[in-house]
Order: structure tokens, then C-alpha cells, then sequence
């Protein structure tokens, strides 16, 4: 089976604010620097960050906080993300991906729109462009459901809900790319014919059923 749901920083050391060039007030860093174990963290200006304990007045305490494992397995992280090529292999086979599913769902006559950053992507079943919820909320996510079960049922895994970001890692190969794009195109294919047969049948029934 194919997963495409292990998270990642966008870049090693800035995340997202880096590679958009942005400075936020607060940052918040996910599980990916814990390598996928239960951990987060978050830091900010330094009048922002003195409001918490000790030196502030806003407690904040955590079961798990500065836990070994979560500690070792993120700096294994750190340390494979810092070697040459990384982030241009996650970007390299992210996009071959999307792509591929795109135009596979276009090639098959469903409307769709979507893209990638480094390791991150997603799409929708809407012409788009898609840049906010009010957007996101138009796509049909009844075909998202039956093509997502499609994958599943050929053994590529994926996030269950149009509105994720799927990931890809560097553990993810060509092969595995090549295999989900190839499954995607079959799905897309069937939800296409599928489509096709239930238009028909209502234009059979608003006509006054068969003859």
C-alpha cells in the first residue's frame, strides 16, 4: 500500500514564513519536528513570548512536552532533511504527482484544479481557482468520496477528506508515483462512465421513463 499522509516542514529552517517571506508574530511548528511523534511547539516576539510562565502570567505545561523520543526522532528528521537534494527530491516527485492526477481527472472530463508546495499537495473537484473555504466549499466532494474509495480499493492510501493536504516523503519513490498516478487515471476513468450513465438515465426519466 501507498501512503501519502506523512507531514513535513516546507523548509528546513524557516517553514512556510521562509518560503513565502513572511514574519508572523507567532510560529507553531507541528508533529513533523518530533519526525511524526506527538510533539509541537510555537515561538514569537519577544513581547508576545514573556506573557508566558515563567516569566509571564499564561501557564503552559504538556504530558509529552521535550519528550526523548519525539526529541531523538526529530533531530534524525532535522538531519536527513539537511542533506544536499532533499527538498528538491520531495519537490521533484510531489509534482510528478499532482500532475499526473490532474491531468489524468481532466484527460477524463472532470473538472479540477490544485498544486503542490515541496512536499505538500491537494486538489479539488472544482474548476477553480480554488484561495479560500468559500471556494473549497463549491468542489464536489461526493466524487472526491467515491474516487478516494476507488484508491483504497487498489491500495493507495489517502487523506479521506478533500480539504487535507496530502505529503509525500523521501521515502516515496518513482515507482510509487508512477503506481498512484496510473490508479488515479482508472478511478477517474470509472467515475467519469459512472457519471455519464446516471446523467442518462435522468434525461431517460425527465422524459417520462422508458418506452
Amino acid at each position: 500500500m501507498v501512503t501519502w499522509s506523512h507531514g513535513h516542514m516546507v523548509t528546513l529552517t524557516g517553514g512556510a514564513q521562509e518560503y513565502f517571506g513572511v514574519t508572523p508574530d507567532v510560529t507553531t511548528m507541528g508533529k513533523v519536528i518530533g519526525g511524526g511523534l506527538p510533539v509541537g511547539a510555537y515561538g514569537g516576539k519577544k513581547e508576545i513570548m514573556e506573557m508566558v510562565a515563567p516569566a509571564g502570567p499564561m501557564y503552559q505545561a504538556g504530558t509529552l512536552s521535550g519528550n526523548p523520543l519525539a526529541m531523538a526522532a526529530g533531530i534524525a528528521t532535522m538531519e536527513r532533511l539537511k542533506q544536499p537534494g532533499s527538498y528538491e527530491q520531495l519537490d521533484k516527485i510531489t509534482g510528478k504527482l499532482i500532475n499526473g492526477i490532474l491531468d489524468a481527472a481532466k484527460e477524463a472530463g472532470h473538472d479540477v484544479c490544485g498544486g503542490h508546495i515541496r512536499g505538500m499537495f491537494g486538489f479539488f473537484f472544482t474548476k477553480g481557482p480554488v484561495n479560500c473555504f468559500a471556494d473549497a466549499a463549491k468542489s464536489d466532494t461526493a466524487k472526491f468520496a467515491k474516487w478516494h474509495r476507488g484508491m483504497l480499493e487498489r491500495g493507495i492510501y489517502l487523506a479521506p477528506s478533500s480539504y487535507e493536504a496530502g505529503f509525500t516523503s523521501l521515502a516515496h519513490t518513482e515507482e510509487d508515483v508512477d503506481k498512484t498516478i496510473a490508479a488515479a487515471k482508472e478511478c477517474l476513468k470509472e467515475s467519469a462512465a459512472m457519471g455519464s450513465l446516471s446523467d442518462l438515465v435522468d434525461i431517460i426519466f425527465a422524459l417520462g421513463g422508458p418506452q
